[in-house]
């Protein structure tokens, strides 16, 4: 492993895609488009790995016939009397027997928690290793064990524990999935651009979930097993496309940055606004060039506020991914209840108000120069959102395709703003001095948090409403929007503040001629 240390990333290799590009170009390539290569790589990375996650919930109708699709929920069936119905004949052995569906549940719930607990490592190790290779390794890993999660089928293994230990090593070769990708892109791309850029960029999660289902779906008439290996062999083939082509950051391929790199600035949780980033002329120092500890990271103002609204709002936005099809199918619109594969159709229309979402926020942000400001807002506007959809969405297929957007969009365009442009900002925080090899813990620390809050809320929803009503699950999403948006409250002030004291300037740089007129006007 010492081989993969980074302690002098400007002496390190370039990429031997790059090399060949500039061969055939015959010249060095240009800042922008290392910045189109950076873009396209670790979109095509993380929508791989995505499509590699989404192939379990379309497989498991051919594991468990009776399944409704809502895995993690089903953990819960031992506490009650649906565990116990007959199974349809056919599936696959151990998950068509009685406790099929709850095997399926236990097999969600692990692949969450090692992925959320891989995160925080992850991070870590990425701020201390070249995140190319990083990011190779995950991938390659992630392809390998969701492959053999589909050997099972021909190799005819019905063992709960085999599939068990599959998905938990995938879950965490996926972990170092998200920590590197925002580091890299982070590393390429200043303030001041992040929030736009990296809300198309955060698109990749739609597509992959939308690739994913597609090839899954149409693998499953030659067997089920094919539906994990496809995805799996795409995910390393990118992986290795990865390997060739990433460039990590502008100094190992001797780029020189954006001039405007050092104009941004940031106020998150400071009364101090120094420079986001320092530019490359500038001394290296130790500090700079050491990684940034766990403990550390958690202290850099305005990490653990994020980190914890992305808990709720992962929360949420998760609860949506695992229930809503299924609540779709169990509600009448016009009187009338969809057939799951139309369910399952409309639902995709919480993903396009996600994408919308994701796009709006960063525009937003990068705009009026304030993430937490906008973060809030959006979660505010998500809670009457919220109770619109469930009480209205019953009564036409358009209302409730509109409002399923509206929510989407107002969901997921937090949840895409701070795993994305605020864990790049925080990860080169001020108070880093100019340190970058921070972005994959603080990226880490954020997205494992939430992604605790992404385990916690389907499974809340399961107990909730197995035991209660729809209702009542509503409103839980609609305190949890409540809740995230209050933890930034004190980092809304902040920003709040920053404004008011930017608009004093211009007041003091008036003219003599200025202030004499407005004193003739008094008098």
């Amino acid at each position: 492993m010492g081989s993969l240390m980074q302690s002098e990333p400007e002496m390190e290799k370039k990429p031997v895609g790059i090399r060949f590009l500039e061969r055939i170009k015959g010249s060095k390539l240009s800042y922008n488009a290392y910045q189109a290569i950076v873009l396209i790589v670790t979109f095509l990375a993380y929508a791989s790995y995505h499509a590699a996650r989404k192939t379990t919930s379309i497989v498991k109708s051919a594991l468990d016939p009776q399944s409704p699709d809502t895995g993690l929920n089903s953990l819960l069936l031992r506490f009650t009397s649906f565990g116990s119905s007959a199974k349809e004949e056919g599936g696959w052995a151990p998950f068509n027997g009685p406790d099929g569906t709850v095997l399926l549940g236990e097999i969600d719930v692990a692949f969450l928690a090692v992925y959320a607990f891989g995160m925080y490592f992850a991070g870590h190790l990425g701020d201390r290793m070249n995140l190319r290779i990083f990011l190779t390794v995950g991938m390659i890993g992630t392809g390998l064990f969701t492959s053999l999660f589909g050997v099972g089928y021909w190799a005819n293994i019905h063992s709960f524990y085999y599939f068990l230990i599959m998905q938990m090593l995938a879950g965490l070769f996926q972990s170092s999935g998200w920590p590197s990708v925002v580091a890299v892109v982070g590393n390429w791309f200043n303030k001041k651009k992040r929030g736009l850029i990296m809300g198309i960029w955060n698109a990749h999660t739609s597509v992959g979930n939308i690739t994913g289902s597609l090839i899954a779906a149409a693998m499953l008439r030659y067997g089920w097993g094919w539906s994990f290996v496809v995805p799996g062999v795409i995910i390393v083939v990118i992986g290795l496309v990865n390997f060739a082509f990433l460039p990590v950051n502008p100094e190992i391929v001797g780029a020189e940055r954006d001039e405007d790199l050092d104009s941004s600035s940031e106020k998150i949780g400071n009364s101090v606004s120094e420079p986001l980033l320092l530019s490359s002329s500038d001394s290296e120092t130790d500090d700079r060039e050491r990684a940034v500890g766990f403990i550390e990271a958690w202290r850099i103002p305005g990490v653990a506020p994020f980190a914890l609204c992305l808990f709720f709002a992962k929360l949420v936005a998760y609860t949506f991914l695992y229930w809503l099809p299924f609540y779709v199918s169990h509600t009448a619109i016009e009187g009338e209840y969809l057939s799951d594969e139309t369910a399952g159709n409309l639902s995709t229309m919480f993903d396009v108000g996600g994408v919308v979402g994701g796009i709006m926020a960063g525009y937003i942000s990068d705009r009026i120069g304030a993430r937490a400001i906008t973060a809030a807002s959006f979660m505010y506007c998500s809670i009457p959102a919220l109770f619109f959809y469930r009480s209205y969405g019953h009564v036409s297929l358009l209302a409730n395709a509109s409002l399923m957007f509206l929510t989407g969009m107002l969901v997921n365009g937090p949840y895409a703003l701070i795993t994305t442009a605020v864990s790049a900002d925080l990860g080169t925080h001020s108070s880093l001095k100019g340190n970058s090899r921070a972005l994959a813990t603080v990226t880490a620390i954020i997205d494992g948090t939430g992604s605790v809050g992404a385990a916690v809320g389907p499974l809340l929803t399961g107990y909730i409403s197995s035991r209660g009503s729809w209702s009542a699950v509503f409103t839980m999403l609609m305190g949890a929007a409540f809740v995230a948006g209050l933890l930034l409250t004190r980092l809304v002030m902040a920003e709040v503040a920053e404004k008011i004291a930017e608009s004093r300037p211009s007041e003091e740089r008036r003219s003599p001629v200025d202030y004499v007129q407005d004193h003739v006007m008094e008098v």
